[in-house]
């Protein structure tokens, strides 16, 4: 009887522990949206929520897509993530013979707005496992919706000269430029040619960087073309040929990986297409060929290639050229007044 009794008494405690465990929870310091910074300069950013006494999480990690993580949880004051990734095993000819799957870890603790994060991913040789760091800082809650009725607007800045990249430059100088202006058409022809080594070739930023602002723009894109133009350095406007396909958060027009076009307004590929992008108090308006696509909506977070996690500083726009050509023209910022 003694044993049951303590037995009894155990599990009363265990039970008044996971009550304690669970009205705790939503003061959960982990909840909430997070800035990341990488000790090798990439950036991140972790997105923390609990529905139904249940944590979640969404992860960026350094470029890609904000995907869904394979599982979030607590012991202690630590909180554990890990996220699947497919790897595929190639013969000496490129032919997949296996699919095997890696499972990275993440593992963060948090004091007060900081938050220090360690990974850990087996290597894909089998051998050994690859860490890394990083640090995030809290960000802040999104204001309201601005009025867009009362914006006001600074002088139009023309970005783009007739024949000279004057006003831009590499985002790593390191990288080959495969970028060109011809009679005011800004041409990104990155070349690799057969049975050579292949050739990294660099996005294009402005000098100046820029707050708040409107920018308009003209973009042709050839068949499978890919390319986007970042605001401020850190929220990519995707470019793509995404003519008669289904509504994805990876088509023109589309926040990249975060928020997908509420309608389609793409043209076949080779035509010139025009954006208006708004963007206001981290709250973004796309327009594609005058209409409408995304709404006044809120972002939060940067997304993946972007040159800092920091949503609060000024930035660049810069336009992605390391994946296939582009074309662009008639470049025009105008700055918001504050």
């Amino acid at each position: 009887m003694k044993e049951i009794h303590r037995f009894v008494l155990a599990a009363l405690a265990l039970q008044m522990a996971c009550v304690t465990i669970l009205t705790a929870e939503p003061n959960n310091p982990f909840i909430g949206r997070w800035a990341l910074t990488l000790e090798d300069d990439f950036i991140g950013w972790l997105g923390v929520t609990q529905e139904a006494g249940y944590l979640d999480a969404r992860l960026l990690w350094k470029w890609g897509s904000v995907n869904p993580v394979a599982s979030v949880y607590m012991i202690g004051d630590t909180l554990y993530i890990t996220r699947l990734q497919e790897v595929n095993r190639k013969d000496e000819q490129g032919e997949v013979v296996r699919t095997h799957t890696l499972t990275e870890t993440f593992v963060a603790t948090v004091s007060g707005d900081e938050l220090q994060l360690r990974f850990s991913s087996p290597n894909m040789n089998g051998q050994g496992l690859t860490r890394t760091q990083a640090t995030g800082k809290r960000i802040a809650p999104l204001p309201p919706k601005p009025d867009l009725s009362k914006v006001k607007y600074g002088r139009s800045v023309k970005l783009l000269g007739r024949n000279s990249l004057k006003g831009w430059k590499l985002t790593d100088p390191k990288l080959v430029n495969g970028w060109r202006v011809e009679d005011g058409v800004l041409i990104n022809h990155p070349e690799q040619h057969e049975g050579e080594e292949h050739i990294d070739y660099g996005n294009l930023r402005t000098v100046k960087e820029y707050e708040d602002f409107n920018l308009t723009l003209e973009v042709n894109i050839g068949k499978d073309q890919n390319s986007g133009v970042y605001l401020r350095g850190i929220y990519e406007v995707q470019v793509l040929d995404s003519y008669d396909k289904p509504l994805d958060r990876h088509n023109l027009g589309s926040i990249y990986s975060r928020m997908a076009p509420s309608v389609s307004a793409e043209k076949p590929a080779g035509q010139w297409q025009t954006m208006d992008i708004t963007l206001l108090d981290r709250h973004v308006t796309v327009q594609l060929n005058g209409t409408t696509i995304i709404d006044n909506e809120p972002l939060l977070g940067c997304t993946g290639g972007a040159l800092w996690s920091d949503e609060f500083r000024p930035g660049p726009i810069f336009l992605q050229g390391d994946h296939t050509g582009i074309k662009y023209r008639k470049i025009v910022l105008r700055p918001i007044k504050k």
